[in-house]
């Protein structure tokens, strides 16, 4: 199975979407959009820049845990990685959404 981009709505009723390894693991979440149109944006997005290493930013949560972001040209985070046990867990994240992006289908599980 290839990577994929699942596209769905949250209890909330906004829009998101979150992009899964070829092992079926979510390896990147993105926050809630207005409208559907948004979070395909937001796809798009991703895809754009997911082969510019330049745009992950490695970070360290509050309860120390390292992760990523994305970001989109304009600095916006377009997406958020999970939380790894160790900075090189981080770094195969980043280099697995790299590696699946860019060709990923999209699952909308709105329609």
């Amino acid at each position: 199975m290839a990577g994929k981009f699942e596209l769905f709505k949250d209890k909330k009723g906004e829009f998101r979407f979150r992009l899964r390894s070829a092992n079926g693991e979510v390896i990147l979440a993105s926050e809630g959009y207005r409208d559907r149109a948004g979070a395909l944006g937001g796809v798009e997005a991703v895809k754009k820049n997911s082969d510019l290493l330049a745009r992950f930013e490695r970070l360290t949560s509050a309860s120390g845990k390292p992760y990523f972001t994305i970001k989109a040209a304009n600095h916006e985070v377009i997406g958020t990685s999970e939380q790894y046990q160790s900075e090189e867990a981080r770094d195969n994240g980043i280099k697995s959404v790299m590696a699946t992006a860019k060709l990923a289908a999209i699952d909308d599980q709105t329609a």
